[in-house]
C-alpha cells in the first residue's frame, strides 16, 4: 500500500500546483480591453448563387 499512497500524494501535489497556478493567474493578470475591427471584403458579403 505505500506505493498507492505515494502515487496519490504525487497526484495531489500535481493537482495543487495546477490549482495554485490558476489562482495566481486569476489574481495577478488583468486583461486589457480593446476594440477589434475585422475587415471583410465585399466579395465575401455579396455572393450570388
Amino acid at each position: 500500500m505505500p506505493t498507492l499512497f505515494r502515487f496519490l500524494f504525487i497526484c495531489a501535489m500535481i493537482a495543487g500546483v495546477i490549482y495554485g497556478t490558476m489562482v495566481a493567474l486569476v489574481t495577478f493578470v488583468n486583461p486589457v480591453e480593446r476594440d477589434v475591427t475585422i475587415r471583410i471584403p465585399s466579395e465575401q458579403i455579396n455572393k450570388t448563387p
